[in-house]
C-alpha cells in the first residue's frame, strides 16, 4: 500500500527542476539518465487561409514553440518570438509545404514562429511576380495578427529554398522594409543563364518552370520578361538590402551553382551584407542541407540579424 498524502497544488508555472522528485524506486525499476530532447515540442495552426485570390485559398501551416509549462488558465508572460516565413522549392508549382516540416519544427524549438508559406502557382497560370506578392500578403497577414501568433513584427526573415529563394530574395530587394533578413537556399537568380551552365532539366522551353513563369514563354526568346525575374537587375548601391545568406551546393543539379555565385558577387560589388556558403559535393536540397552544420550556419545567422 502506498501512504496516503492529502493533496495539494504548487503555484504553476514553475522550472521543472523545482518540482519534488520522487524517491520511490521499487524492485525491478531501471533509472535512466537523459540528455534533453533532441525533437521539440510545437503549436501547429493548420491551414490558416491569409488570402484568397486566382480561385484558390492561399494557407499558411504556422508552427510555434511550445511552453509545456503554461497553461490556459497562467498569466500571459507577454513574450514574442522573431517570425521566420519558410518559403517551400517547387519549381513555382503547387507546393508540397509539408515536406519541410521537420526543418520547420526543429526551427520552432530554437525559439522562433515559423510560418510555412503557400504560393499560388503556376499550375492555375500565376506568372510572376504572383508569387512574390503572395509572400508579402502572408507577412502582413501575419503581422495584423501578431498578438494571435505571438510574434515580434520588427523581427521578420525569410528563408526559402529554390523557387522558394528566388522568392524570397525577390521580396526583400523591392520591399526592404518588410524584413530583417534572408535565407537563400540554391535559390535561381539570373533566370536567362541557367541554360548555359550543365542542368537535370530544361530551364528555357516554353513549358520549362522558368517559362511557365512569364506565361508559358521561352526564356531565350523573351529576354525582357526573363529580365523581369532577375532580382539582381533591381540591386543597387543606394537602395537598402536586407543582409542575406546563400547557401548552394557545388553538385546541385538543377538549379547550377553559377546562380548563386552572380547573386552574391552583385551583393558585394553594391557593398552590401552578404555571406555565402559552398556545401562541397552537396546536391539540390540534399548532401548536407539536413546537416547539423548547415542548420547552425543559419541559426546563427538569424540570431545574429533578428
Amino acid at each position: 500500500m502506498h501512504e496516503l498524502i492529502p493533496p495539494y497544488l504548487m503555484s504553476w508555472p514553475r522550472p521543472p527542476d523545482e518540482f519534488p522528485e520522487s524517491p520511490e524506486k521499487p524492485d525491478g525499476c531501471v533509472s535512466v539518465t537523459w540528455t534533453d530532447r533532441l525533437i521539440p515540442m510545437v503549436d501547429v495552426a493548420a491551414n490558416v487561409v491569409y488570402q484568397s485570390l486566382g480561385g484558390e485559398d492561399q494557407h499558411l501551416q504556422i508552427i510555434s514553440p511550445m511552453d509545456m509549462f503554461a497553461f490556459p488558465d497562467a498569466p500571459a508572460n507577454g513574450k514574442k518570438y522573431p517570425l521566420v516565413m519558410y518559403v517551400p522549392g517547387s519549381a513555382w508549382h503547387r507546393q508540397n509545404v509539408w515536406m519541410v516540416l521537420p526543418r520547420a519544427i526543429e526551427i520552432a524549438g530554437k525559439g522562433y514562429v515559423v510560418a510555412l508559406v503557400e504560393y499560388r502557382p503556376t499550375d492555375i497560370g500565376a506568372t510572376f511576380p504572383a508569387q512574390c506578392e503572395d509572400v508579402k500578403a502572408a507577412i502582413r497577414f501575419m503581422q495584423a495578427n501578431a498578438e494571435t501568433y505571438k510574434i515580434d513584427t520588427e523581427r521578420v526573415a525569410i528563408w526559402g529554398d529554390s523557387s522558394g529563394g528566388h522568392t524570397g530574395v525577390c521580396v526583400a530587394v523591392d520591399s526592404p522594409e518588410l524584413v530583417r533578413c534572408v535565407v537563400d537556399w540554391f535559390g535561381p537568380t539570373d533566370i536567362g543563364a541557367m541554360s548555359y551552365y550543365p542542368s537535370g532539366m530544361d530551364h528555357h522551353g516554353a513549358d520549362s518552370p522558368e517559362g511557365l513563369l512569364i506565361g508559358g514563354k521561352d526564356v531565350l526568346d523573351n529576354p525582357e520578361l526573363a529580365r523581369e525575374l532577375n532580382p539582381i537587375t533591381r540591386i543597387a548601391a543606394e537602395k537598402p538590402v536586407p543582409p542575406i545568406l546563400i547557401m548552394h551546393g557545388s553538385r546541385d543539379m538543377f538549379v547550377p551553382f553559377n546562380q548563386s555565385v552572380r547573386l552574391y558577387e552583385k551583393l558585394k560589388e553594391c557593398g552590401k551584407d552578404v555571406r555565402f556558403y559552398k556545401l562541397e559535393g552537396g546536391g539540390h536540397g540534399y548532401g548536407g542541407f539536413n546537416s547539423p552544420e548547415a542548420l547552425r550556419l543559419v541559426l546563427d545567422f538569424l540570431a545574429e540579424k533578428l
